[in-house]
């Protein structure tokens, strides 16, 4: 019997279902025992299987006649996108079909879908997206990349509380460090929420070391384990520390390709070049994890190759195989009665 079941979003992404079949033919030697619900056109996706027959116990076929498109708006695909493959990948979690769904297509319209079919965990406001983020000691938890625009103190809480039960389950961490990034590490710089987060952070009792405000860079740093921001911010972060790899990455390559010199000192310093290279390539750490639902969500990037997609079923896994959701839920409840007492005694005070 499968260990557990994957739903995916055939018909998602840049570069079509071929990426998609190419990534679980990498996926299944990796994880084995785990089976592929493949939601798309069954006429595009047969043929990519007629040489892959080690696929043919794995993978069930489930055809959906419509995909959603990169400029479809989230309101659209709720009122019209029941037929599509994204719906049918996440309404399998809904059903249990599956224990977890990945996808590379619009990133709105899977928050949406998702939202709607599979709601959020009790005492969850709003959903986030994570993303694990190579860094100087490792790699840190960055939250939210990108759902929330606008969030306000007690939402932030929520998305430390969602990062360091993540960081505990996939980093295996014990006691993760979180930190609220700010334009400072003052206690009187930041707006509100911020400030509001930090007061509830320091005060709870939950399997975390908070350790304040942290900067900018200190997410390349590795400062804490759990960086936690707005999705506005973290979204900006999120595509700015991409921009500047590659932009590095081509000064780079231009710098060793000058000269005869420059190509004989990158061949005597290929081992070292190639090492940063793995830890530069974006696909290594592909998929944005959406927490706070019930059920779990993987956005692959859409424009990734089969080995970012097969990254992102990776991650996909190891979620369902760390039952993150059920880690969140209990630290929530955790955070709410340590609350409920101090509540009692400001109301009684008060009256």
């Amino acid at each position: 019997m499968a260990e557990l079941t994957v739903s995916v979003d055939a018909m998602g992404g840049d570069s079509g279902p071929g990426v998609v079949v190419a990534a679980l033919a990498r996926s299944a030697v990796r994880h084995p025992t785990v089976r592929f619900l493949l939601y798309g056109d069954e006429g595009q996706l047969r043929p990519l299987f007629a040489r892959r027959s080690k696929l043919a116990n794995k993978v069930e076929i489930r055809h959906s006649p419509e995909a959603v498109r990169m400029e479809d708006k989230p309101s659209q695909v709720l009122r019209r996108g029941r037929k599509t493959s994204m719906w049918h990948a996440v309404e399998a979690l809904q059903k249990a079909e599956a224990q977890v769904a990945v996808s590379a297509g619009n990133t709105g319209a899977l928050m949406a879908v998702s939202m709607f079919q599979l709601r959020t965990l009790d005492g969850i406001d709003r959903p986030a997206i994570a993303a694990l983020w190579p860094t100087r000691r490792g790699q840190s938890v960055v939250l939210d990349v990108g759902a929330n625009v606008e969030c306000d103190a007690q939402q932030l809480v929520d998305f430390a509380i969602m990062g360091e039960a993540f960081a505990r389950a996939i980093l295996g961490l014990e006691r993760p460090t979180v930190g609220l990034l700010n334009v400072g590490a003052e206690d009187m710089k930041g707006h509100d929420a911020v400030k509001g987060a930090a007061h509830i952070l320091r005060d709870c009792n939950l399997p975390m070391e908070f350790r304040g405000f942290v900067e900018g860079d200190d997410i390349a740093e590795g400062t804490v384990d759990v960086v936690v921001t707005d999705g506005f911010t973290g979204n900006i972060a999120l595509k700015t520390a991409e921009g500047t790899a590659k932009l590095v990455a081509g000064f780079l390559r231009a710098a060793l390709r000058r000269s005869i010199l420059g190509r004989v000192g990158a061949f005597i310093a290929s081992g070292a070049l190639n090492t940063l290279r793995r830890k530069l390539d974006p696909r290594a750490a592909n998929g944005g994890i959406f927490l706070g639902l019930n059920g779990i969500v993987v956005k692959s990037h859409g424009g990734t190759d089969s080995v970012g997609f097969a990254s992102a079923l990776d991650m996909a896994i190891d979620m369902a195989r760390a039952d993150v959701m059920a880690k969140i839920s209990n630290d929530r409840q955790a955070l709410e009665l340590a609350s409920a007492p101090a509540a009692a005694l400001g109301g009684a005070l008060g009256a």
